[in-house]
């Protein structure tokens, strides 16, 4: 990881630090592996990482894993959900996006995976 990209990553940690933010209960692997879909109904299961954390970042791992290979999922999920982003929620979110990039890396790491490496790597290059 060049000095730049550390800076930057710093940088997000400290702008999250010195926000406020909406908290609630948050699933914070929450995902459609993690989610059980059958006709008319919906249960998310795989609780190991629930805990209180900003409402938005709930959202991260949809945001760059998910509705980057197609952006109409977000439309579509956001329609469900029922409200928009606010401004700030979306620049929250993109603040999330270095905790994603920085997980990513780190596990990539520890478990030799190079697809998340470079997916870690990636987000982390939309985002600085």
């Amino acid at each position: 990881m060049s000095t730049s990209e550390r800076r930057w990553l710093l940088h997000s940690a400290t702008r999250l630090g010195d926000s406020s933010m909406d908290s609630s209960i948050c699933h914070l692997d929450y995902q459609p592996r993690n989610w059980l879909v059958a006709p008319g109904r919906f249960w998310v299961c795989d609780f190991e990482h629930t805990r209180r954390d900003a409402r938005v970042r709930d959202f991260a791992r949809l945001e760059y894993r998910r509705w980057q290979a197609i952006p109409r999922l977000r439309e579509a999920f956001f329609d469900g959900y029922g409200a928009q982003l606010t401004g700030i929620e979306q620049q929250l979110l993109e603040l999330f996006g270095a905790i994603e990039a920085a997980t990513a890396l780190v596990r990539g790491h520890e478990q030799d995976d190079g697809a998340l490496r470079a997916h870690g790597r990636s987000v982390l290059a939309r985002l600085k």
